[in-house]
């Protein structure tokens, strides 16, 4: 009978210790592997955030050459779903769906004629602030992620 209880002692599970020392584990996997998973996730948005513009600019070469030239900073981007009043030989919406947001939830900003162009599109980051850094970033129109 004696041997039966020790078998049972032994079967009834973790001991504190051993839980301890999985928790620890853990933690170090979540400090080690956390931090470059949200780095990701940073330049995941700013690769969006690029997709967009990108598709903005198509939509508004396509709507210069019904027009014949690009929606005013006063209209903006939403000129391609919108027809603006003064506007003739509009075929659009040029866009399939409204006007998105940036990836951070922030308008973009539009402006013709931009400075560095025809136009400009720019987002303004992770903070809706000009000329951050990182993640914060602008992403514009004229230039690559990371120039």
């Amino acid at each position: 009978m004696d041997e039966n209880k020790r078998n049972r002692r032994k079967e009834k599970g973790f001991t504190l210790i051993e839980l301890l020392i999985v928790m620890i584990i853990l933690g170090l996997l979540a400090a080690l592997v956390g931090p470059r998973m949200f780095g990701k996730v940073g330049k995941s948005k700013q690769r969006a955030a690029k997709a967009q513009i990108s598709l903005f600019e198509t939509a508004l070469d396509t709507y210069r050459l019904d027009v014949g030239k690009y929606p005013a900073t006063e209209d903006g981007i939403q000129a391609l779903r919108e027809q603006p009043d003064d506007v003739k030989n509009w075929d659009g919406p040029y866009l399939p769906k409204n006007v998105p947001l940036d990836p951070w939830g922030n308008p973009y900003v539009y402006e013709c004629p931009g400075e560095h162009g025809d136009f400009d599109i720019i987002s303004l980051g992770a903070y809706g602030n000009q000329d951050g850094e990182d993640e914060d970033m602008d992403i514009v129109s004229w230039k690559n992620i990371g120039e």
